[in-house]
């Protein structure tokens, strides 16, 4: 498995609600629960994220 480098989102809320991005491995976004960081990633192509994000808006 990559090592994912995870920031967290811009899309996070303060309530402790808080998802982790990873956009360092090449044609991949990955994504966490901060809250289990040894949980599952979702791993996303970057244009499946753009399109999420964009709908978020």
């Amino acid at each position: 498995m990559p090592e994912f480098h995870f920031v967290k989102s811009s899309y996070s809320n303060t309530g402790g609600n808080c998802v982790e991005v990873a956009r360092n491995v090449p044609a991949t976004v990955a994504v966490r629960d901060s809250k289990t960081p040894d949980g599952p990633v979702l791993r996303l192509a970057p244009q499946t994220w753009t399109e999420f994000t964009a709908s978020l808006r």
